[in-house]
């Protein structure tokens, strides 16, 4: 089913409403999980509601969190989220980001105790709007092992940093440290089919190419993607006081109780370096450059990062609107707040 979207925006922030959150943080919420989807992200989208709906009835995330701001330095501080709603909390320190940036070049400001945030390519976009260039890192809940390990150490533990143009494209990258992500392989379950050996691997750290028989997921690049993931964990988990490594709290144990998870935001204003426009300058030479370069056979064209995310959200709209399953749609238009399918499940949610 197509979805214009205001219609879809308004179908899940009056869901997590229902479930009790308050209008303002279920607003913003709403806008991110939209951006997500429209772009082609639907595993942080739409699919993603009945999750934070549950976790917001049982208590999970706080509905009306004590924020609290703590500037330590002229370039740094420390947002205390006090578990609310991942999305608005790693919002507002992005804001509290730029305007630091602005104020003194470069900023540095960690978000503690917070619930899960979805895409952060949006938090970095935010940034390349304001003129900024930012990298932002956000640990994650156990489920990949460590180069040559057999137990689940890290998270997916995503980067993603973005930057403006003379003109209207933003570089937007955004990725996790794991080969691939866990929606895939249940992807694969479903379709009887297998996976390539070098996704996952079973509970002796082997190999596996039976999606029934994963364990746990694999860092990128090997022994590179896991130096990745302890970067990211340092960054976001460590340096902020929360928990981190194994020690994160898991996504699906017990929805009753908050994550304490953390994020970084890094943002430099250009302008303290090359200067802002002779920065974006160069960033379109630097798109034009890799657009016009011969692409590989079977691959059409070399794009920059985030470029076919915005054609896949133009042509959802061209062709009449956001596509989300019909199942999905029923839920967000019913009465239902969650079905109990989340709480105290394993890293996997099985």
């Amino acid at each position: 089913m197509r979805l214009q979207r205001q219609e879809l925006k308004d179908l899940m922030k009056n869901k997590m409403m229902q479930a009790g959150l308050r209008e303002d943080h279920a607003e913003q919420t709403a806008e991110i999980l939209t951006w997500s989807h429209e772009r082609g992200y639907a595993s942080h989208g739409a699919v993603r509601v009945e999750y934070y709906s549950e976790r917001i009835y049982k208590g999970g995330i706080t509905r009306d969190p004590h924020v609290t701001w703590k500037q330590t330095g002229p370039c740094s501080g420390i947002l205390d989220g006090d578990n609310g709603i991942g999305y608005v909390m790693a919002t507002e320190g992005m804001k509290k980001a730029i305007a630091m940036a602005k104020e003194n070049g470069v900023a540095v400001v960690g978000m503690a105790n917070i619930s899960h945030s979805g895409s952060i390519g949006y938090y970095a976009e935010m940034a390349a709007k304001e003129d900024m260039v930012a990298i932002t890192f956000c640990q994650s809940d156990p489920m990949a092992v460590p180069y040559g390990g057999t137990e689940p150490y890290y998270g997916t533990n995503p980067i993603s940093f973005a930057a403006p143009t003379a003109d209207d494209r933003t570089v937007v990258f955004d990725m996790a440290t794991t080969v691939q992500a866990w929606g895939k392989i249940l992807d694969k379950r479903s379709q009887g089919a297998s996976i390539p050996a070098d996704w996952a691997v079973d509970e002796k750290g082997l190999p596996v190419t039976d999606p029934h028989l994963v364990n746990a997921l694999v860092p990128i690049a090997g022994a590179k993607g896991y130096g990745l993931m302890m970067m990211v964990d340092v960054f976001s988990g460590v340096l902020l006081g929360v928990p981190f490594g194994k020690h994160v709290s898991s996504m699906y144990h017990d929805l009753s109780e908050g994550r304490k998870l953390g994020q970084m935001h890094i943002v430099i204003d250009p302008d303290r370096f090359v200067g802002r426009e002779e920065f974006k300058k160069r960033m379109s030479q630097v798109c034009d450059e890799l657009g016009s370069m011969p692409a590989a056979e079977g691959y059409g064209k070399v794009y920059y990062p985030g470029e076919r995310a915005v054609m896949r959200r133009d042509k959802a709209y061209a062709e009449g609107g956001i596509e989300v399953v019909d199942e999905l749609v029923e839920y967000l238009k019913g009465d239902a707040i969650h079905f109990d399918r989340y709480d105290h499940k394993n890293r996997f949610a099985d």
